[in-house]
């Protein structure tokens, strides 16, 4: 039965173009069109040596799962609850549960489909390396992810009407892409703030990816940032949402 609800949610998520649009290809297209600059191709004493198209594909890995946890999913679920649909369910043998765990499922997809495409195309388009430490690189990326999703969740807890969702979404939106390091990677960040920033979940994430990404272990201090906030958001999110 929840393989049904899975079925069902990926077929729907298919037919919304917008959605493909922004989270699939915004993040890569973005990556495209920074990388055609030239002089984000060249090397930076200021940034260890690395191209700033080096530094963005780790913003371009982020952005798909902040625009999916925080737009897409938040605006769906509610737009569900705000139909009566959760309510429906909850009287058939298919739980609301799995209604919710199917939409987590596909936006977490989603997500990691936009920063593998993210990668490719950096590497094949501006030889950006690929991460030299796989396995941290993965690990970060999952937390990441689940991360996005907690907070997409508490989103959505929140907001009685798509209407709200939209706002709140919105409001969460831009500085999550600030602390991702979309308008200045964070390695570009004055000290102080990067610090501050190294403890939000993106700020925590592009970290961890942009140490991977170089050969190292992401720092513990980021997956635990990482970690707490997954967890903490959940809780949340579990005692203020409401199916009706």
């Amino acid at each position: 039965m929840n393989t049904a609800v899975l079925r069902t949610e990926v077929r729907l998520f298919r037919r919304e173009p917008g959605a493909l649009f922004w989270i699939l290809l915004f993040p890569t297209l973005l990556l495209v069109i920074l990388g055609s600059i030239p002089s984000f191709r060249d090397h930076d004493a200021d940034l260890g040596g690395l191209r700033t198209i080096d530094v963005y594909v780790p913003v371009a890995v982020l952005l798909g799962m902040i625009v999916g946890g925080l737009q897409s999913m938040p605006q769906t679920l509610t737009g569900y609850r705000e139909r009566g649909i959760l309510r429906r369910m909850s009287t058939t043998p298919v739980r609301p549960t799995a209604l919710l765990t199917a939409q987590m499922t596909v936006y977490g997809g989603a997500a990691l489909a936009s920063a593998l495409l993210a990668l490719l195309v950096g590497r094949f388009a501006f030889a950006v390396r690929l991460p030299e430490q796989p396995l941290g690189y993965v690990l970060a990326l999952v937390l990441a992810v689940l991360a996005a999703l907690a907070l997409g969740a508490v989103v959505s807890a929140l907001s009685r009407t798509t209407k709200i969702a939209g706002a709140i979404g919105s409001a969460v939106f831009f500085p999550a892409m600030f602390c991702a390091g979309v308008w200045a990677p964070v390695q570009t960040m004055p000290d102080v703030l990067a610090r501050i920033v190294g403890y939000t979940p993106f700020g925590a994430a592009a970290e961890a990816l942009n140490r991977a990404a170089s050969g190292d272990w992401p720092g513990w201090t980021h997956l635990a940032v990482l970690v707490v906030w997954t967890v903490l958001l959940t809780a949340a999110a579990s005692r203020w949402f409401r199916w009706e």
